[in-house]
């Protein structure tokens, strides 16, 4: 959980959303993918071929140029929705590589490009006109050679290109759109703004016919520039399987998942295929990088940043903070830059934020403030949670019924919100949970949270991928993980003198 503009260590943020429900997570994430590209996919890194008296920037060749001057727009905002700029000099100058030997054979070689490694988990990359270029440090884990990370980059680069962005805008500007979908989650129409979310979401999105045109072009730079150009197919299963293996429901309707508007992973990977044999058969053209690619993100922030806090199996725990709390087993945290969220079973859904009150109202008044619409006044109550003076309250919408729990600590409230179907039994039980495990954790405890990294490791004699496995952190599905994080098989083995992914500290 992180953000800006108030105290708190600057990682809470004000919000007038309340209620939160599966469908509602998914609105919560929606606007952030607004100028997205809904495909696979922070450091601004120029790199310098030669020494001169006079070099050229990015500024400079763009500074002319108006569709540079959309993506300049769109580019703060885009930062701050994924946790800012992901500084490291060693994976900054490995994506620079990357993308300068893609750069030297694209359909528009004088096209410069601003590279921003963005400090999030999540798997994703975009474009906006004019030459920005954004991947996530997520998707840099994912990745297992520089062919991959290429094949996304050379997708993203073909958008720029042919000019997508620019028709995308003409798209949006010709329908009229709901700009703050999100703006209130606790609604009698919690329908109409899934609705209207999956409206903007589809305009917002690259058509489909853009994104297989850009399959087409990444692939043919991909082999042009060197790289395998089965590299597309190969990272396209490895995001099917990272999407599933995040997913709470795999069946569960995913309409408003980032994916949700391309083409289905079968038919992009088969196609990826078929466009990647102009080239010969696999294995016979183009390098993987995998050297390389490993050296560059041995050590690379892992999940969650230091500042957002920690999501450690069911519990999330945050040191600046100094607070923790857990969520029942079969809930999976996603720790957002704007509130942590969980899902479970039975669409049960958890929010959990953080706002000042320099007024240091009482916890019944700030309930009945006005933040919360559907409340039911008369079940506001004023109780503490493990010595901590706290409130808990219900709302109830058209087809959600809501706990709302706010704890105080200092010049902080810390807020819950549990939103279950309407009528379901496990409200109680879940918002029970959630408050008798949230504390205050000692000094001591917060200065053993350490954040996770990925690191590059030598198979030993006697390794095995179960005794590589043991060694992850960070999770309570170890072996799953490390097989998706190496894109390992289920009859996959490791030889010894490989080079392998562990998440550890």
């Amino acid at each position: 959980m992180g953000g800006k503009g108030v105290s708190l260590v600057g990682r809470v943020r004000r919000h007038r959303q309340a209620g939160v429900a599966r469908g509602a997570v998914a609105l919560l994430c929606a606007s952030l993918a607004l100028s997205s590209c809904q495909t696979l996919f922070e450091q601004a890194y120029v790199p310098t071929v030669g020494p001169s008296d006079n070099p050229q920037i990015v500024d400079q060749v763009q500074k002319d140029d108006p569709r540079a001057q959309m993506g300049a727009r769109e580019h703060p905002r885009i930062v701050a929705s994924y946790g800012g700029e992901y500084h490291d000099e060693k994976t900054e100058k490995l994506v620079a590589r990357i993308t300068g030997a893609l750069t030297a054979v694209s359909e528009n070689p004088n096209q410069s490009y601003r590279i921003t490694i963005l400090n999030s988990p999540a798997i994703n990359a975009f474009a906006l006109p004019g030459g920005y270029l954004y991947v996530t440090r997520g998707l840099l884990a994912l990745a297992n050679d520089a062919s991959e990370v290429a094949a996304v980059l050379s997708h993203e680069m073909a958008h720029v290109t042919a000019n997508h962005g620019i028709e995308r805008q003409r798209r949006e500007e010709a329908e009229v759109i709901a700009s703050r979908v999100v703006a209130e989650v606790l609604s009698s129409d919690l329908a109409g703004k899934q609705a209207l979310a999956r409206g903007k979401l589809r305009l917002a999105a690259f058509s489909r016919q853009q994104e297989l045109q850009a399959d087409v072009i990444g692939v043919r730079t991909l082999g042009e520039a060197g790289y395998d150009p089965y590299a597309a197919a190969r990272f396209l299963d490895s995001m099917a399987s990272y999407s599933h293996f995040t997913s709470v429901d795999p069946d569960a309707d995913q309409s408003l998942d980032f994916l949700s508007s391309h083409p289905n992973a079968p038919q992009r990977v088969e196609l990826a295929r078929r466009h990647a044999r102009a080239f010969g058969p696999e294995g016979t053209h183009g390098e993987s990088g995998r050297d390389y690619y490993l050296k560059g993100i041995d050590g690379l922030l892992y999940g969650d940043s230091p500042q957002e806090g920690y999501v450690r199996g069911q519990t999330f725990l945050h040191g600046s903070l100094g607070i923790r709390f857990e969520v029942p087993d079969g809930f999976q945290i996603d720790n957002k830059v704007e509130a942590v969220l969980a899902t479970g079973p039975g669409d049960v859904a958890i929010r959990f934020d953080g706002v000042a009150d320099a007024e240091r109202r009482s916890l019944s008044n700030y309930i009945s403030s006005g933040w919360v619409t559907g409340l039911l006044p008369e079940t506001i109550r004023e109780i503490t949670v493990n010595g901590l003076e706290a409130a808990t309250a219900r709302a109830s919408a058209e087809r959600w019924d809501f706990d709302i729990t706010v704890i105080r600590i200092g010049p902080q409230i810390f807020r819950f919100l549990t939103a279950v179907p309407k009528g379901s039994a496990v409200l109680t039980p879940t918002a029970d949970k959630l408050r008798a495990s949230f504390r205050r954790i000692t000094p001591q405890e917060a200065a053993t949270l350490k954040p996770l990294r990925v690191r590059v490791v030598t198979v030993g004699p006697g390794d095995t991928i179960g005794t590589l496995s043991a060694r992850m952190m960070g999770t309570d599905r170890k072996l799953e993980l490390f097989r998706l994080i190496n894109a390992l098989g289920p009859t996959s083995t490791v030889q010894a003198g490989n080079k392998v992914k562990i998440i550890s500290e």
